[in-house]
């Protein structure tokens, strides 16, 4: 059995971070921050996990980002992103349109952030419709004067001032939250006379949650309207560098390439972790940002769980819609742009035909984002990124790869055959210029990063999940009955937008602080270079095979 090998200091408290994914450095930061040595081993190449980006012949295909919370300052989303750096010396580009959903007829419908040019758009759309607009637009309007972003400390940690000051932020706008959040989508767009807005309504954040009520679409819009969403520069990749650089900063050390297969446990603590090449590393504490259904049943063996863990792993993540579907993603390198008044972002209702053509799709529509107008550094000079993306079924993709690599590769093929000649009946011409072309599957995402059934966001909000993480949070502390020195975060114990599992980071550290009887320490990145694409670093192609 190999000698643990990481240069611990003697004198700290240790703690080793299993993932290297925004949860595993937002973790790293704020145990390195609040005087604790921390590791970090990542079995990939790069920091990030799904928040991330490859390269193609000069093209840098960005994987997750499409809007972030927390881009405008006064608020906790921005704080928390402050803290960790992740916005350090980079601009924020946004958009007068969040999102343009677009039926096969060409009519469409412009999801504009601001509320007053919304309601005319949609009056001229369907005049018919009017008392369901203006009661949207109206709401929209008194989103824009919420602040409420509890991202910085769980309920379980807060003293009574915090929580009563908490309560007198919420109380203003609790009738608005609770009318808003009792109303389903659709519900409300069963009430929509026009046919495109029953169908564009669901897509205003790209693709239809299914279960969403009104509240999120609300307030996304609204934020987008103040300008607290962006897109940063750098995009994925470069807010996972740049966290990074925070950590590494602070004193944080991460190992790439480098396989947790087991954590330690003697005497019911978790005491540290085994790698794949059968070194050991020992700490104080252990935490798990990586996937759920890993930690558990691989990592621990299935020797620990709670109520709530067993009711997620075992019954909740078997339910229809429960987690997130896959999603299928064609990047498109374009040796030309197309028109500068094109909308950077559509979502196309898809004709039935078209519609057949398409492996597997579950909503019939594709999004298609103009990703060079996101960042500038996205594509060599003179050319462009298009990235496609779709919703689909994991088992179809995952039976076709185990039972036959061939018909998987296959089905890949008509993925990039159908966007190229899509995308060419959009904007003509284009098909000619399309240089290299590249799929990624749910299973791809899987492989990559190890998430359950390939689901970027996990668990899906606004359901049953929602009421079970609140207890892993502030009941469970993120942590597991009957085994000490072991905390969860990330997207499957804190949700799956990228704001909410930064603050499971946080949390984690949080909570491991008072276990370990250290107090908890932040202070804002001071990190002044501008960014510059050379930040990113060497980016792998992943695989060799291009559609």
């Amino acid at each position: 059995m190999r000698r643990d090998t990481v240069p611990w200091d003697p004198g700290r408290r240790r703690v080793i971070i299993v993932g290297g994914g925004i949860a595993g450095l937002a973790t790293g930061c704020y145990a390195q921050m609040s005087g604790l040595q921390s590791h970090i081993f990542e079995k990939h190449v790069l920091p990030g996990g799904c928040c991330t980006a490859w390269a193609r012949d000069g093209y840098l295909f960005d994987y997750c980002i499409e809007y972030l919370n927390g881009t405008l300052a006064g608020n906790e989303a921005n704080q928390l992103w402050r803290e960790l750096g992740a916005l350090d010396g980079k601009t924020t580009r946004t958009f007068e349109v969040f999102n343009r959903v677009e039926d096969h007829t060409g009519r469409a419908v412009n999801f504009y952030t601001d509320p007053d040019r919304l309601e005319r758009h949609l009056l001229e759309l369907s005049p018919v419709d009017a008392p369901h607009i203006r009661a949207f637009c109206r709401y929209l309007r008194r989103f824009a004067k919420v602040n409420i972003n509890p991202l910085l400390k769980p309920k379980a940690l807060m003293s009574p001032r915090e929580k009563l000051q908490l309560l007198r932020k919420v109380l203003p706008a609790l009738g608005l939250f609770w009318r808003t959040a009792a109303t389903q989508m659709d519900t409300f767009t069963e009430r929509l006379r026009d046919p495109l807005l029953r169908r564009a309504f669901p897509n205003i954040l790209l693709q239809d949650h299914e279960v969403f009520p009104l509240l999120p679409y609300l307030f996304t819009l609204a934020e987008a309207d103040i300008g607290n969403i962006g897109f940063p520069q750098g995009g994925s990749l470069g807010m996972a560098r740049s966290i990074e650089e925070r950590y590494t900063s602070l004193g944080g050390n991460i190992s790439y390439r480098a396989r947790v297969v087991r954590i330690l446990v003697e005497n019911d603590r978790a005491v540290g972790v085994e790698l794949k090449d059968g070194s050991r590393h020992f700490a104080d504490h252990v935490v798990s940002a990586c996937d759920g259904h890993i930690t558990l049943d691989r990592l621990l063996e299935g020797r620990y769980a709670s109520q709530v863990t067993q009711r997620l792993y075992r019954e909740v993540a078997d339910k229809p819609g429960m987690v997130y579907r896959g999603v299928v993603s064609a990047f498109v390198g374009l040796s030309c742009d197309v028109a500068p008044d094109a909308p950077h972002s559509t979502t196309h209702l898809l004709s039935p035909e078209d519609a057949r053509r398409l492996p597997s799709t579950a909503q019939d529509s594709i999004v298609v984002q103009l990703r060079s107008r996101y960042a500038d550094d996205f594509a060599p000079a003179g050319k462009s990124v298009i990235h496609c993306t779709y919703l689909s079924d994991y088992d179809y993709w995952k039976k076709l790869r185990t039972t036959d690599r061939r018909a998987y590769w296959a089905r890949k093929r008509e993925v990039a055959d159908f966007v190229r000649d899509f995308l060419d009946r959009r904007h003509p011409g284009v098909g000619e210029h399309i240089e290299v072309t590249d799929v990624a599957t749910p299973v791809t995402t899987e492989r990559y990063t190890g998430n359950h059934r390939g689901a970027i966001l996990g668990w899906m909000s606004w359901a049953e999940p929602d009421d079970l993480l609140e207890r892993l949070i502030n009941k469970e502390r993120l942590g597991l009955p009957g085994l000490r020195g072991f905390t969860m975060a990330g997207q499957w114990a804190g949700g799956g937008a990228l704001i909410k599992v930064a603050a499971s980071g946080r949390f984690a550290a949080q909570y491991l602080c008072e276990e370990l009887g250290v107090p908890f320490r932040a202070w804002d990145s001071q990190a002044g270079e501008p960014w510059h694409p050379k930040k990113l670093g060497h980016l792998p192609q992943l695989d060799n095979r291009t559609a």
